[in-house]
């Protein structure tokens, strides 16, 4: 009886740690962090992070190039889910901020062409094209190649880049300090008019929800999708009002990004080409905002902002590319002539609303991955009070 009660007992232990073993062995082992092919990142251009796996192919340019040699700079590579990969349409281009660009970049790294990769990132459009933005981690895949440490992007916080990028202005003040800012941040990569959908779709993404974007004035949280015309889409405004130099959407200040921001269609057209100033009835579509017969006031949480984009817009175009030379002045009366008010206002915003977590991502998102140049005001408000003092 006890040598049959044993063996029960054995026949039962044996059929549980089976049983186990089955269920271990039939747990999916897929994760967040297991990498998806390049054919699998193209259709899943969501915003959401994931962790792509492919080849080095070269380098993206432009929308439909992607070149194999004479690397102009580390700022990207396309990856493909074969090394011998040449329609663009089967690629996938990848950003390289910073922080990883000594590491990954082709100029500095001519040898990583066709090796195998695994890119950690948000999924989303990249040169108008499918892409992976603002990496967080690169690594060699199979073991071959010594895999170069993974480092943290770059947060943009104040003194980030006083020796380096702003090296050349530092210990300045008044027309020295404006002369040696324009001549760093005139520098740049230029957009068309175009490709500025994609980039404020990354530039002014919802930190919450990765399919929205903020909206200018309002704050309003709206669908990426909803770009365009109609009533309740959003649309891009030009906080630098086009018409105040006349240069429209022409490549350059009329597509650079620095003030360029999503904005309700409807509350873009109530602000129109005003200067800026306090008073006014409030606005019924951006309730915060304040507007008269000459001049726009922004809710509290977006003066400094504006400040800052019209400060950058007065340094960057001085009149020596084929633009306008524009110019901060007191005025709410400057129709199409090249200045925007009121200076003193714009200073008293500066001050009263300082650099948020999100402008201050907004500027390193433009520098590492569309325009690379920087808003210097952003990084030093100060230096708006040393320039127009």
């Amino acid at each position: 009886m006890l040598k049959s009660r044993v063996a029960r007992w054995n026949a039962v232990g044996l059929f549980v740690v089976a049983t186990i073993v089955a269920v271990v062995v039939q747990v999916p082992t897929a994760s967040a962090a297991t990498p998806i092919t390049v054919a699998q990142a193209i259709a899943q251009q969501t915003g959401a992070s994931a962790t792509v796996r492919g080849y080095v192919v070269g380098q993206p340019t432009a929308t439909s190039t992607v070149i194999r040699s004479n690397f102009p700079n580390d700022y990207a590579l396309a990856l493909a889910d074969s090394a011998s990969e040449t329609a663009t349409s089967k690629m996938v281009y990848v950003q390289i901020t910073a922080s990883f660009r000594s590491a990954w970049g082709l100029q500095s790294n001519p040898a990583l062409l066709g090796k195998q990769l695994d890119v950690t990132g948000p999924l989303g459009a990249y040169f108008s094209h499918p892409g992976l933005t603002s990496p967080t981690a690169f690594a060699l895949t199979g073991g071959g190649g010594t895999t170069p440490p993974t480092t943290t992007p770059p947060t943009g916080t104040p003194g980030d880049y006083d020796g380096t990028y702003y090296l050349p202005a530092i210990g300045k003040t008044g027309t020295a300090l404006r002369t040696s800012l324009n001549q760093i941040i005139k520098t740049q990569t230029k957009l068309t008019y175009e490709q500025v959908w994609d980039a404020l779709k990354l530039t002014d993404q919802d930190p919450n929800n990765s399919n929205n974007v903020i909206l200018l004035y309002s704050g309003t949280s709206r669908a990426k999708s909803l770009n365009g015309g109609n009533p309740d889409d959003w649309n891009r405004e030009h906080v630098w009002a086009k018409s105040h130099g006349d240069f429209g959407t022409a490549t350059g200040p009329g597509t650079d990004i620095h003030h360029l921001r999503p904005s309700d269609v409807t509350v873009n057209a109530d602000r129109g080409n005003k200067d800026f100033d306090t008073g006014g009835t409030q606005s019924t579509e951006a309730p915060g905002n304040y507007t008269d017969a000459d001049s726009w006031e922004p809710r509290n949480a977006d003066k400094g902002d504006v400040a800052r984009m019209i400060f950058y817009m007065a340094i960057r175009y001085e009149g020596a590319d084929g633009f306008a030379n524009l110019e901060v002045n007191n005025s709410v009366s400057n129709g199409s002539n090249p200045y925007m008010g009121k200076l003193s206002v714009l200073k008293q915003w500066n001050t009263q609303d300082p650099p948020s977590t999100f402008e201050k991502r907004r500027n390193q998102v433009i520098y590492d991955t569309f325009q690379h140049n920087r808003n210097p005001f952003i990084d030093h408000p100060e230096w708006v009070n040393s320039i127009w003092s």
